[in-house]
């Protein structure tokens, strides 16, 4: 189901709880939302749709991905980017790594690790930020 994109700097401030199998709708409702808002955004985080779980989707060189409790365990590479969201107006620049390398839990919430390199790993660094409370 397509959800209202949340702009609320206090409740996007908070650091979400990790994700259980229980919350496999939320991961359908953001891979829906996503597709809703393709022609301006390539990334979201379950806070963005009101939801404070450990839950990101992502365009990975155009298939949407979906990635439960993710979190960077490798990165290298740094460099300066400017990026936009959807849950805040403005570009703002931040710090991000060209490779970078996750380990999530799949929709079986099987734990799994991969190498991402390039614009998707700085929409999931973007992402991972929204986990964490971090606001760019």
């Amino acid at each position: 189901m397509v959800k209202p994109i949340v702009q609320d700097p206090a409740f996007l401030s908070q650091p979400s709880a990790p994700a259980t199998p229980e919350d496999l709708p939320v991961g359908q409702d953001l891979l829906d939302t996503l597709a809703a808002h393709a022609d301006t955004c390539v990334g979201m985080a379950a806070n963005m749709i009101g939801v404070a779980k450990r839950i990101i989707v992502f365009s990975n060189e155009g298939t949407p991905t979906l990635l439960f409790n993710p979190k960077i365990v490798k990165q290298s590479g740094p460099y300066r980017a400017e990026e936009g969201c959807l849950s805040l107006p403005g570009r703002r620049e931040a710090k991000r790594y060209q490779s970078i390398k996750v380990e999530y839990q799949n929709e079986a919430f099987q734990t799994r690790w991969k190498t991402f390199r390039g614009f998707p790993a700085q929409i999931i660094q973007h992402e991972i930020d929204h986990c964490n409370g971090i606001l760019i």
